[in-house]
């Protein structure tokens, strides 16, 4: 089964978020689908459902590894390096 090896490395406590929404979004005028918080800088960005899927399009352009849901009630991560749940 293959593991996260990012995890340990991201910062305690984890980053606040830098905006309520996907910014990126609300500069294109397009809704966000479900939103992911940057575990490395706390960019809120949008999921892949989304139209501009700007979580993985900051991870491409920053190299930040691990994002989290930013959905109430939900409890999750995803490794988008080793491409697994943390």
């Amino acid at each position: 089964m293959k593991q996260c090896t990012h995890a340990d490395a991201l910062p305690h406590p984890e980053p606040k978020p830098l905006d309520e929404t996907c910014p990126e979004c609300l500069r294109d005028g397009t809704n966000p689908v479900q939103l992911r918080l940057c575990l490395t800088c706390g960019h809120v960005g949008c999921c892949d459902s989304s139209p501009g899927r700007h979580a993985t399009e900051h991870h491409a352009q920053s190299g930040h590894p691990v994002m989290r849901t930013f959905e109430p009630g939900e409890d999750w991560r995803w490794c988008f390096v080793d491409h697994v749940l943390v």
